[in-house]
């Protein structure tokens, strides 16, 4: 009984992470992990999009730091939920990995967050993706030097990945991805 009243104290005392709003419903459990939203809309293979929010850790059990959206989609396979802000009201829905297209993320600053950002290799793209729609922007390559090339961000082991454009920050399912061409930056 102390031991459940010592979490539901440090719960309530509990913040949710700078930028985000907590997914904290008021119900206590001993093996609750506190969650953080993540404001984001899904483009689904059957064509329709979902406007909502993730779920996600304040620390990443693969790297240093919070857990980002697209930690989420490649952690695991199958489903995961998702907040679907809907005319009547916030449902949580299970949606499956394999039928999500591409994410669109309110929060632009997510890949940022890698720590080989800044000395990644960045290529400017066009990408036709399965549902017909076509995005341009940039992807960064983790490679060492003369295996960063376009070809080896095809072949990297996760299924997901960003895409920054001046429009939006997204995270594409390569399993979607039809086509992809080098695009020469706009001075």
């Amino acid at each position: 009984m102390l031991r459940a009243h010592a979490v539901a104290v440090r719960l309530q005392n509990s913040r949710p992470m700078a930028g985000y709003t907590s997914a904290h419903s008021g119900r206590t459990s001993e093996f609750r992990v506190e969650k953080s939203r993540v404001e984001a809309t899904l483009t689904l293979s059957n064509g329709t999009s979902v406007h909502g929010y993730f779920f996600i850790a304040g620390n990443s059990r693969t790297h240093a730091g919070p857990e980002g959206v697209g930690d989420v989609l490649n952690s695991e396979t199958g489903f995961f939920p998702f907040d679907a802000q809907r005319a009547d009201g916030s449902h949580t829905v299970l949606y499956n990995r394999d039928h999500v297209v591409f994410v669109a993320l309110a929060d632009t600053a997510e890949p940022r967050r890698d720590t080989g950002y800044d000395v990644a290799t960045q290529w400017a793209v066009a990408m036709l993706m399965s549902n017909g729609t076509r995005l341009h922007g940039a992807v960064r390559v983790f490679r060492p030097h003369g295996r960063d090339r376009l070809s080896d961000f095809t072949r990297a082991s996760e299924a997901f990945r960003y895409l920054e454009s001046d429009r939006a920050t997204y995270i594409i399912n390569v399993h979607h991805l039809v086509e992809m061409t080098e695009e020469t930056p706009v001075p």
